[in-house]
C-alpha cells in the first residue's frame, strides 16, 4: 500500500523523494543535543541550520506547500510530473548538459510530489556547493519544461499506470481514496490517469510552477559543513529571485467517509484486509493518539493486533496499524493480508481487538513501554544523519511546530496519562470503520 504517511507530532513527516532512497544522508556522531540555528537572509528567507564538520557534506532539503491537491481538475498528476521534469533542463542548460554538469560537481538532487507539498532536497561535498547551488538555483528558478523531457517522463509514468491496471493492489488503492474521500483532492491518483496527463502542456507546468514556487511558501532546513553566513548568502542566490507569495487554490478540510464497506473483488491466494477510522492531527489529543496506536498495531516491540493475529492464531504474516496525517484529513488504518478462507475470522478478531482498546483502554505497563519506545526511537529514525535530520527539521517547520519541538516531544509524550488514551480511544475508535476487503468473497459470512 502508498501512502503519503505524515506524523508531524510523533515524527518527522518523509521526503518521499529518491534521495532518501539513494542513501543521501552521511551518518552524523552522537550528540548530547543538537543546535538548531534559525536565521533570516536579506530576501526574507528563513531556514535552520544544523552545523557538522565530521563530514565534509552540505545537505539542504526544502518543501514549498501545495502538491497533488493543486492539481487543475482535468490536469490531474500535473505536480508529479513537474517535480520530475526539474533535472531535466534549466535556464540555458538542456537535459544533458544539466545532467552532465550535476555529475560533475558530484551532487544528487531530487524532487517529488505529495499531496500537500512539493519536497525537494540536494546533498553535496562541501567544496563544490558553489556549483552545486547553481544548478539548484536554476532548477527551482528557471525549469525548461522542453517538450522532449515532457514526452520522455510523461510516457513513463503512463507506462507505470498502464501496468499498475492490472495489479490488484494499485487498483484497491483508487478504490480506496475515492470511497474515503469521495469528491475531495485527496480522493484522486498523485500521478494523474493517462487521459488527464495527455492534456498536460508546456504552459500548464510552468503555471503550475509559477503559483508554488515562492519565498513566503517555502520551508528549508540545512545539516553539515556550513556556518550560517555562508549559507545565508547561499539561500539569497538559490531562492532569492523566487516570486515572494504563492498563488494557492483554497483546499477544504474534509474527514474520511466512514461505516462503508469496499470490496475489490479478485481470484487471489491472499485476502487484503485494510480498516480506517477518522482522526485529527491538530486534535490536544494526537500525542495520546499516536501512543494508543503505538501500542494497538504501530509500534516495533509485539503490539495488540500482532500478539492476536499473527502471534497468537498465525493468521497473518503482518499486521499493522498506522496514522496517515495530511493537512486536510487524517485517519488511523489498519491493513493486513490473510488466507481467503480465513478472512471473516480475521476481520472479526481485528473489530473485537479494536472493540477492546475503545471500551478498556490500556494498561499502565504498556503506556509506559509505549513512551519508552517512541521517546528513545525518535533520533534513531529522525536524527541519524545530515538527510533525516534535515528532512526532520522541515517537517518540523510545515507543521508550525517551533524549533524546540525536538526538546517538547518527550515531554509533551511523558504527560500522557492511561486516561488520556482512554479517553483517546474511545473517541476515536467507538465509530464504524470503513473496511475494504480485497480479494475472493468473505468465506462462513452471509453477504
Amino acid at each position: 500500500m502508498t501512502m503519503f504517511n505524515r506524523l508531524p507530532l510523533g515524527a518527522a513527516k518523509p521526503l518521499l523523494i529518491g534521495l532518501v532512497l539513494l542513501g543521501l544522508g552521511a551518518a552524523m556522531p552522537a550528540r548530547a543535543a543538537m543546535a538548531i540555528q534559525e536565521f533570516k537572509a536579506s530576501s526574507g528567507i528563513k531556514a535552520w541550520l544544523v552545523e557538522d564538520y565530521s563530514v565534509p557534506i552540505v545537505t539542504i532539503h526544502f518543501a514549498f506547500r501545495g502538491g497533488s491537491t493543486q492539481d487543475p481538475s482535468g490536469n490531474e498528476g500535473l505536480a508529479n510530473l513537474m517535480t520530475q521534469l526539474f533535472d531535466e533542463g534549466a535556464g540555458d542548460l538542456d537535459s544533458q548538459a544539466f545532467q552532465e554538469q550535476l555529475d560533475d560537481a558530484g551532487a544528487e538532487l531530487g524532487f517529488d510530489a505529495g499531496r500537500d507539498e512539493v519536497y525537494g532536497a540536494m546533498r553535496v561535498v562541501a567544496d563544490q556547493k558553489d556549483v552545486a547551488f547553481d544548478l539548484l538555483r536554476l532548477a527551482v528558478e528557471q525549469p525548461r519544461f522542453d517538450q522532449a523531457p515532457v514526452d520522455r517522463i510523461r510516457a513513463q509514468i503512463v507506462s507505470g499506470i498502464m501496468a499498475e491496471a492490472k495489479d490488484p493492489e494499485a487498483v484497491a488503492q483508487v478504490a480506496w481514496r475515492k470511497a474515503l474521500y469521495s469528491d475531495h483532492p485527496y480522493s484522486r491518483r498523485d500521478e494523474g490517469t493517462e487521459q488527464t496527463l495527455a492534456r498536460v502542456t508546456n504552459s500548464d507546468l510552468k503555471a503550475l510552477h509559477k503559483r508554488l514556487f515562492a519565498r513566503g511558501n517555502l520551508a528549508i532546513a540545512v545539516a553539515g559543513a556550513i556556518d550560517a553566513s555562508a549559507l545565508k548568502r547561499d539561500l539569497d542566490r538559490i531562492f532569492g529571485g523566487l516570486p515572494a507569495e504563492p498563488s494557492l487554490m483554497p483546499v477544504a478540510d474534509t474527514a474520511p467517509k466512514l461505516a462503508q464497506e469496499i470490496r475489490v473483488p479478485y481470484d487471489l491466494t491472499q485476502s487484503r484486509l485494510r480498516l480506517a477510522y477518522s482522526i485529527s492531527d491538530k486534535d490536544s489529543q494526537f500525542f495520546a493518539a499516536y501512543l494508543m496506536n503505538h501500542i494497538l498495531g504501530g509500534g516495533a516491540f509485539t503490539p495488540r493486533l500482532w500478539n492476536e493475529v499473527r502471534e497468537k492464531r498465525g493468521l497473518a504474516y503482518g499486521i499493522g496499524s498506522t496514522l496517515v496525517n495530511n493537512d486536510h484529513a487524517s485517519a488511523l488504518v489498519i491493513d493486513t493480508g490473510t488466507r481467503p478462507d480465513r478472512a471473516a475470522e480475521t476481520l472479526s478478531l481485528i473489530r473485537a481487538e479494536v472493540r477492546r482498546m475503545a471500551d478498556d483502554g490500556v494498561s499502565q505497563e504498556e503506556l509506559e513501554a509505549a513512551k519508552k519506545n517512541v521517546i528513545g526511537g525518535y533520533a534513531i529514525d529522525n536524527l541519524n544523519s545530515s538527510s533525516a535530520i534535515a528532512n526532520t527539521l522541515v517537517g518540523i517547520q510545515m507543521e508550525d511546530l517551533g524549533i524546540d519541538y525536538i526538546e517538547r516531544r518527550k515531554q509533551l509524550i511523558e504527560a500522557v496519562t492511561v486516561e488520556d488514551v482512554r479517553s483517546a480511544a474511545r473517541q476515536l475508535l467507538s465509530a464504524d470503520p470503513a473496511v475494504m476487503i480485497v480479494g475472493p468473497p468473505l468465506k462462513g459470512r452471509k453477504e
